[in-house]
């Protein structure tokens, strides 16, 4: 399979939404998903009883497919850069026939995610580590651009999350940032076993979204989006307990940055 670390995450968000999809009260189909997952050769057993990684992979698509949803409508013919996005297969599920996609990823990842995955007239898979800046001279249009980061930061340092923030900023004059942040406390005492088999590990993450104005001051920050919100379309019956404060600040969050 050749994928080592943090790639293989990959794969096991996309088992996740497979998963999902062939369930009766599935929230999103993603047939897309279902047909790699049934081509892959990887031993999915622990990501199978690994619950609360399905949970939190199937709240973060419910949450990201309905503001990348939004976005589209209001922004028909926007270019959406997916930064590490693995087999991310969002553009199948969410595609207007107008939009332009970009994947980018490490060399080693977006060979793979090309071999179940090709790319299209409006699909670009681009082979580079999101802290290269030269990711950013292959994307072609520059109106209405959206980044989606998702399933990363926590993985990386703050040094890291600086240097795509910034290269965002030295390239693109008008966009905007969906990231996925994961709180401190959850970085210190998050465990999935399915992530740790993989020797994967949480690093990084701060509490609120508009810290990281704190990083570019171009950016002004919007707002933060709970995954709890999409726990709730999937769970409704959690909605008991995800309200409390305590709760909801050990989950991840959706900070959205605009400049």
């Amino acid at each position: 399979m050749n994928l080592e670390g943090v790639e293989k995450t990959m794969l096991l968000t996309l088992f996740a939404k497979a998963k999902h999809s062939q369930e009766k009260n599935h929230k999103f189909y993603d047939s897309k998903a279902i047909e790699v997952i049934s081509k892959v050769d990887y031993d999915f057993s622990k990501a199978e009883k690994d619950k609360f990684m399905q949970l939190g992979t199937i709240a973060r698509t419910i949450v990201l497919d309905e503001m990348v949803g939004e976005y589209i409508k209001y922004h028909p013919e926007c270019t959406i850069v997916n930064i590490a996005s693995g087999m991310d297969t969002r553009f199948n599920r969410l595609d207007n026939g107008r939009i332009n996609w970009y994947n980018v990823d490490l060399e080693n990842s977006a060979n793979y995610r090309l071999k179940y995955i090709e790319d299209t007239d409006r699909v670009t898979t681009l082979a580079y580590s999101a802290m290269d800046p030269g990711w950013a001279d292959e994307i072609l249009i520059r109106n209405d651009v959206l980044f989606i980061v998702e399933g990363l930061t926590m993985y990386l340092n703050q040094k890291d999350v600086e240097d795509i923030i910034n290269i965002i900023d030295t390239n693109f004059d008008e966009c905007t940032i969906f990231m996925e942040i994961m709180p401190p406390v959850s970085v210190k005492n998050t465990k999935e076993e399915s992530i740790e088999d993989t020797n994967a590990k949480f690093i990084w993450g701060v509490e609120k979204g508009h810290e990281l104005t704190e990083i570019n001051q171009n950016f002004k920050w919007i707002k933060d989006v709970n995954l709890f919100d999409g726990v709730n379309v999937f769970k409704p019956h959690y909605r008991i307990v995800t309200w409390f404060p305590l709760l909801r600040k050990r989950m991840d969050y959706i900070a959205v940055l605009e400049k």
